[in-house]
Order: C-alpha cells, then sequence, then structure tokens
C-alpha cells in the first residue's frame, strides 16, 4: 500500500490507472459477450423439443439490448458515459478516490465507444466486417495511449526552471517533440504519432523510419525515389498485413469475411 501511495496517488497516476483499468476489463468483457452472441446466432436456433410436453424455451442470458424495437448498440451507452463522467469531473474536480471512480467509469466508456468505431467510421454497422477491424485499431491505440500516459509523468516534459534560457530550451524541446509526432502522422503512422506525443522516443523512431506507401509523405518524397518506394512497398506488404490482420483476430476475432483460422 505504501508502494501504491508513493509511486501512483502522489505522483498523479492514480486516475490514469483506473482509467487504464477500466478500459481493458470493459473492452475484454464486451468482446467476449459479442462473440458469445455471435457463435449463438451462427450455430441456428435450438432443435425443436422431442414427445411429450413442450418444454418452454429459455431465454438467452446474454443479448442484442432493443429499446422500442431499435437495436441500441453498446458504443451508446459507452458515449454516454464519457459525457457523463467528463462533464461530473469538470464541474466538481473531485479529489481521492472519487477522481480513481470517475476515471475508471471514463475507461469503461472509452472501451464501449471505441469497440464500435468503424459504426461511426462507415455509418454503418460493420462490426464484423473486414472494415469493423478498424475498431480493433482504434482500440489498440488507445489502450497504447492510456499505458504511454500511465507511465510518463508529462506528455510535453519538465517544465521549465523559470529562467529565460530554461524557457527557450523547453519551448524548443516541445516544438520538436510535437514536431516529430506529426511527422509520423504524415507518415501514415496514426497509432505511434499519438503514442509518440506522450513518449518522445516513440515519436523519434517513427519520425526517422520508413513512411507507409500510401501515406502523404510517401506520395510527395517517394514519388521520384523508386528505391525508397520499394522499400516501403516492401516493409509494409503483404506479410506486414498479414501480421497485423493475425494480432486483430486475436484481439477482436475473426471477421466474416476472412477465412477461418486453422490450427
Amino acid at each position: 500500500m505504501d508502494w501504491y501511495t508513493e509511486h501512483v496517488v502522489d505522483t498523479g497516476r492514480a486516475p490514469a490507472l483506473f482509467a487504464l483499468a477500466g478500459f481493458v476489463v470493459t473492452f475484454v468483457v464486451v468482446r467476449s459477450i459479442t462473440r458469445r452472441i455471435r457463435a449463438r446466432r451462427e450455430a441456428g436456433p435450438p432443435p425443436p423439443p422431442g414427445p411429450g410436453p413442450a418444454a418452454r424455451p429459455r431465454r438467452a442470458l446474454l443479448g442484442d439490448v432493443s429499446v422500442g424495437g431499435v437495436h441500441v448498440h453498446h458504443q451508446v451507452w459507452g458515449i454516454l458515459l464519457v459525457l457523463l463522467t467528463g462533464m461530473l469531473e469538470f464541474r466538481y474536480s473531485p479529489g481521492h478516490p472519487w477522481s480513481e471512480v470517475l476515471a475508471l467509469l471514463f475507461g469503461a466508456g472509452a472501451a464501449l465507444a471505441l469497440d464500435e468505431f468503424a459504426l461511426w467510421l462507415y455509418v454503418d454497422d460493420v462490426y464484423w466486417s473486414q472494415e469493423g477491424q478498424r475498431s480493433i485499431d482504434a482500440i489498440l491505440v488507445g489502450g497504447a495511449l492510456g499505458g504511454a500516459l500511465l507511465l510518463s509523468a508529462s506528455p510535453i516534459g519538465v517544465a521549465a526552471d523559470g529562467s529565460q534560457d530554461g524557457w527557450l530550451a523547453y519551448t524548443v524541446t516541445v516544438v520538436v517533440h510535437l514536431a516529430l509526432a506529426f511527422v509520423c502522422i504524415l507518415k501514415g503512422k496514426l497509432a505511434t504519432g499519438l503514442v509518440g506525443i506522450v513518449v518522445p522516443v516513440v515519436a523519434f523512431v517513427g519520425a526517422v523510419r520508413l513512411a507507409k506507401p500510401t501515406s502523404p509523405w510517401a506520395r510527395r518524397r517517394y514519388a521520384h525515389r523508386p528505391h525508397r518506394r520499394a522499400r516501403a512497398q516492401a516493409r509494409f506488404g503483404a506479410r506486414y498485413r498479414a501480421r497485423w490482420e493475425r494480432v486483430r483476430t486475436l484481439v477482436g476475432g475473426r471477421a466474416d469475411d476472412d477465412p477461418p483460422q486453422t490450427t
């Protein structure tokens, strides 16, 4: 308990820890439920009862939520939870332990909302389609960003010491740091850029490495450099996409238009 107080509460990391815990646990629970519902739907209706008194069909414990005949996606509850916890935090700014409670609920709401990120993007129910895998990308980015915020004390480093030289060095450091993160985004590495805002070394590594061949950086900078373009296509080619697809499938389940995984 002393270690927790000293290294988590006193450093201001407790809300970030609870938000990340709420995010991860909620995502695991929600994906487990949706995969169970999907498996039951693919299995089809139960066989008809045999001879004898008709058994009353049992209602499934887990199922889709409908209000007035309208299927309410869990992103709705997530958005409402994020809005509610945000308003309470901004209005009351509670201290320990209520700040941790709000952070836990905020993380849960973020997971519910981001788990259906693809539905925002395509304005369609693409949860189990190939397009729906965008939700897994959003979850992975959100989890990585939450972990980076937990481990890093400040996204922009240590504050200046108050002197003119200190403020100048601080400003230059922040500008270079954010510029590197922006370069990552221009290179098509959105997750690296977002995490790099919090962890400078991630932004530096992403900025100096090759851009994705479909990114704005590659289209402009590699147009007349075929060697660079070929290296980028090889780096982010079929093997890279296959590895990333395996990660998506492991985290979120197989898309409807993916071949079944064999062992």
